[in-house]
């Protein structure tokens, strides 16, 4: 095996590492999975001959590369975005996996309870609070490692995850743990909206719940907030899972695909704490729906 080979082994061990922060930094699959080629070509240019701890090279290399991602997609303002209580909001990817359990692969991705909830808080951030918070708070990521990635000193990296923390910590639910719990509140939900039962739906939704959905080009984004007002739309939402539909995970939280002539038209997932649903995120875009690869199967 020569030098190039030795070198691309070592960074196929930091792959599935290197997706789960490009994915927590980008709420995006293919962007990740770009960011993730992208440390691999800087890898492949740089001479790395003196690097004692080269995970914690590469997990920088990439926070760099998403970080310019994202200050770029600011720029832009190409990404879908969504209202929510005035302020802009981009759902992320959503990862998909069975009913009860998801792939290893899947799982590294999202460990660390990164579920839909969390990852929308952190679509919200600014890039160099979302940097410094996601290398610090879920990678261990020393400060003064990436405080020269944000070209700040130590202190204010350290003041940047903390304000990002606080932010994340009052708005990003934390699910309860009984997945089988979860469930059953969402069967509950499904069969009282089906069933067009208000009050049943009253006693599953948390009295501040939150209704999103991505809209895509055929129809406009919608936000809604509390439980009479999510009572009173969802209707719609029995509607779409009316037919055929089943159980999944979105970013470990169960979750409804419904599907039309075995073609994806919505998944929802939900957040479940304290035996309600908190949070409902309804993914609806036809274009999105297609690169994710749900399948009725």
């Amino acid at each position: 095996m020569n030098g190039e080979d030795l070198l691309a082994e070592r960074f196929e061990e930091h792959r599935p590492h290197l997706r789960a922060v490009a994915y927590r930094m980008l709420g995006s699959l293919s962007e990740a999975e770009d960011a993730v080629q992208e440390t691999w070509f800087k890898l492949s240019r740089s001479d790395v001959g003196e690097v004692v701890n080269l995970g914690g090279w590469l997990t920088t290399v990439a926070g760099r590369v998403c970080l310019d991602l994202l200050r770029s997609r600011v720029a832009r303002r190409e990404d879908p975005l969504l209202e929510q209580d005035g302020r802009e909001v981009r759902l992320p990817d959503p990862i998909i996996g069975g009913a009860r359990s998801i792939d290893p692969e899947q799982e590294i991705l999202t460990a660390d309870s990164v579920g839909i909830a969390l990852m929308i808080v952190l679509e919200a951030l600014a890039p160099a609070e979302r940097l410094a918070f996601v290398l610090h708070d879920l990678f261990s990521v020393p400060f003064d490692e990436i405080a020269p990635i944000l070209g700040r000193t130590s202190a204010s990296t350290r003041q940047l995850a903390s304000r990002a923390r606080r932010r994340v910590q009052g708005a990003a639910p934390a699910p309860d743990a009984d997945l089988a719990l979860r469930r059953e509140v969402v069967e509950a939900f499904l069969a009282a909206a089906r069933g067009g039962d208000f009050d049943a739906l009253l006693t599953v939704l948390d009295p501040d719940v939150v209704a999103r959905s991505d809209g895509g080009a055929p129809r406009p984004a919608t936000f809604r907030r509390g439980a009479n007002e999510v009572a009173a739309g969802a209707s719609l939402f029995g509607a779409q899972f009316a037919g055929e539909s089943r159980l999944v995970l979105v970013n470990g939280e169960p979750a409804v695909a419904a599907f039309v002539d075995g073609r994806p038209v919505s998944l929802a997932a939900f957040t479940v704490r304290g035996g309600r649903i908190v949070e409902l995120n309804i993914f609806t875009d036809p274009e999105r729906l297609e690169r994710l690869g749900l399948s009725a199967a």
